[in-house]
């Protein structure tokens, strides 16, 4: 008998899961495929209730991880991820900020043992396909760049995916949907030149355009966290545009029939 298809994804935080994967899961869940998440910490470096950043008084991290992993049931919900597994780290917040510093942040947890669980978790669902970010966390975050570190690891160890991605934002599209958002008056930020992957280095794009006022919904049950607002603000066109498509890089791939530039992250292995 085959194996059930299954995907994972694993993430750093409660709400990382929703802008560059929660297409995929909707729409692999809608396709009959297993969908999992892999969150790897509780999110205590996020904001606190009423906008409290980390170190500000009034910022109670229990309160938050409470708050936060509240949220990620009701996103999965929303994005109908089957299973959420929680590895229930301590968040490390930014790069530089005084959580780094703490012995139990999952930046600061030895890859080996980290990787030990998720590679239990692969043993048990036996995700044909894994994703995750970057080397560089997609942008830097310490508990990004340790998700990713663990992912590879666990990959490598059980040898169980037949494929594994990176999560990329396309560069030339975002800078489509930014000088949008500046012609129409809706913000003057210009992001980095070297903001996000240029399309040449992206081998997946995935059409979860049927998907992307779910996205939304998903964004708003993250409601604490405010990093979520300049998408929430967006008009719906551009939310449409911006949410309708999610790009990869494929770093393993075990499957001699996938193309070079796939439609579906499972191309080769239905």
């Amino acid at each position: 008998m085959a194996e059930q298809l299954t995907i994972m994804a694993v993430h750093a935080h409660p709400d990382d899961e929703v802008i560059s994967t929660g297409g995929v899961f909707a729409r692999y869940t809608a396709e009959g495929i297993r969908t999992v998440l892999v969150t790897c910490t509780n999110g205590e470096q996020g904001d606190a209730p009423g906008g409290i950043k980390p170190g500000e008084p009034g910022h109670d991290p229990n309160a938050v991880r409470a708050q936060r992993l509240s949220e990620l049931q009701e996103s999965a919900a929303l994005l109908g991820i089957e299973h959420v597994e929680l590895l229930g780290y301590r968040d490390s917040g930014m790069d530089g900020w005084d959580g780094n510093n703490d012995p139990e942040a999952f930046t600061n947890i030895p890859v080996d043992q980290a990787a030990a669980r998720l590679a239990d978790l692969i043993r048990h669902y036996r995700p044909q396909v894994v994703l995750t970010y970057d080397e560089n966390g997609n942008y830097g975050h310490p508990d990004h760049i340790q998700a990713n570190r663990i992912a590879v690891a666990a990959t490598t160890e059980t040898g169980i995916p037949a494929k594994l991605y990176y999560t990329a934002i396309p560069r030339e599209a975002s800078f489509e949907v930014f000088a949008e958002l500046r012609a129409r008056g809706l913000t003057d930020l210009e992001p980095p030149a070297d903001f996000g992957t240029p399309m040449d280095r992206i081998t997946a794009v995935i059409d979860v355009s049927e998907h992307a006022q779910r996205k939304v919904k998903a964004l708003e049950a993250h409601a604490s966290q405010s990093d979520s607002v300049p998408f929430l603000q967006m008009p719906t066109d551009l939310q449409q545009l911006f949410f309708g498509t999610e790009s990869f890089t494929r770093q393993l791939n075990r499957t001699p029939d996938a193309p070079d530039h796939e439609t579906d992250l499972f191309a080769g292995l239905r």
